[in-house]
């Protein structure tokens, strides 16, 4: 069965990039829909996005649209999320997650079946 493991994250100053990487085993990436979620503390899972099965579609949540990009290596197995822009507003566990499902929805996390650890982005000076 699928499992992801994500790598990336950390602390990162206001203004700053980072790339996170979820990497696929077991099931080849191409099957499944990726979506990225983001959990604060105190908060509901959101979605931040989604890439579709072949990659030529993304979507994203209005709060991080023109700042974060999703993309996939489906030879590699490998989705990633770069953000840029950041701030303190962005801090929070980032998870990805995967579906069978066609639809490139992301706003309810129970739409998703897998996970990956998730990990922390933190924005702080």
């Amino acid at each position: 069965h699928l499992q992801l493991v994500q790598s990336g994250g950390g602390l990162v100053q206001p203004g700053g990039s980072l790339k996170l990487t979820c990497a696929a085993s077991g099931d080849p990436l191409e099957v499944y829909t990726i979506g990225w979620f983001r959990q604060a503390p105190g908060k509901a899972r959101e979605g931040v996005g989604s890439s579709s099965k072949s990659g030529d579609v993304s979507k994203y949540s209005d709060s991080v649209k023109d700042r974060f990009t999703i993309s996939r290596d489906n030879a590699k197995n490998m989705a990633y999320l770069e953000m840029r822009s950041l701030s303190s507003a962005d801090t929070a566990v980032y998870y990805c997650g995967a579906t069978t499902s066609t639809s490139t929805r992301f706003r309810i996390p129970d739409e998703y079946s897998w996970w990956g650890q998730g990990t922390q982005v933190t924005v702080s000076s």
